[in-house]
């Protein structure tokens, strides 16, 4: 009988202890300073390459130098200029053999193959469209920072998805979940569009959401703070360096490896983290 309770009080450190694990990022390589505002960072896990959106000027102004180029998994700048003519490209989301990505009022599509603009979809009433997440019946979601709405794609019609929110930034299709970073708190919405918050008190700056395992995120923020969140609420700073001014914005993330790719906007480069 003792040992049973040895056993049981043993099990149960364990288990609060592994609940209880902190977590650290620890910097792998960073890409030379030569990408142009690059705001968004997204992991291919199929074509082993990261896309990164530069751009290259203003955030919310159509000037025609934004673009995109692909990074190795190494940090090395593969293509620079791999797509260009974009004005402020920011999230991407990949279904098949397209890459979608936000672009100020326009929702970007782009074959991945050829690299060749397919078509441009506008999406009337926006200001300053912002993410991009593609859900598994291919839905797409880009949310706009000014306007506070969600908008969907869906069989190429865009609608209003979700409006009256704060801030809405990074988007993250989960299940038949849309988890929304809105201004500093980590949003769940359901299929019925109820609200519900997951995480809340982070800066202000939220901006990229990416999913560890269920239940456990990668919030970053803009101003240059990275976050562990869980959904009952708790959250641990991975990494500051606002205090130099280094930018985070919206990340992308290898699954597989724990990888977290950080785009610097400002610093004009891409640092990788490795989770643990």
């Amino acid at each position: 009988m003792k040992t049973s309770h040895i056993f049981l009080a043993a099990s149960l450190l364990l288990s609060s202890a592994a609940a209880n694990a902190q977590h650290s990022l620890t910097q792998l390589w960073a890409s030379e300073a030569t990408l142009p505002v690059p705001e968004s960072v997204f992991y291919s896990a199929k074509n082993k390459i990261l896309y990164v959106a530069l751009i290259d000027g203003k955030p919310g102004e159509k000037d025609g130098k934004g673009g995109i180029a692909k990074v190795g998994l190494d940090g090395k700048i593969v293509a620079k200029d791999w797509i260009t003519g974009l004005h402020a490209p920011k999230g991407m989301g990949v279904m098949g053999d397209k890459l979608y990505v936000a672009d100020v009022t326009d929702l970007v599509e782009i074959d991945l193959k050829s690299g060749k603009i397919l078509k441009k979809h506008a999406v009337e009433g926006s200001v300053f469209l912002n993410d991009v997440t593609i859900d598994a019946e291919g839905n797409i979601y880009v949310s706009d920072s000014s306007t506070k709405k969600v908008h969907m794609i869906k069989d190429g019609k865009v609608s209003t998805f979700l409006e009256g929110l704060n801030g809405p930034n990074g988007v993250l299709a989960v299940g038949s979940d849309l988890l929304v970073a809105d201004a500093g708190t980590l949003k769940k919405v359901s299929s019925t569009k109820e609200i519900s918050v997951l995480a809340e008190g982070m800066d202000k700056s939220t901006d990229g959401i990416e999913q560890v395992v269920p239940g456990e995120y990668i919030v970053s923020c803009w101003a240059g703070v990275v976050y562990y969140v869980k959904s009952d609420g708790t959250k641990q700073e991975l990494l500051n360096t606002s205090a130099d001014k280094t930018n985070s914005a919206d990340i992308g993330y290898d699954s597989v490896k724990k990888i977290v790719y950080v785009p610097t906007f400002g610093k004009n480069s891409v640092v990788a983290y490795q989770l643990k």
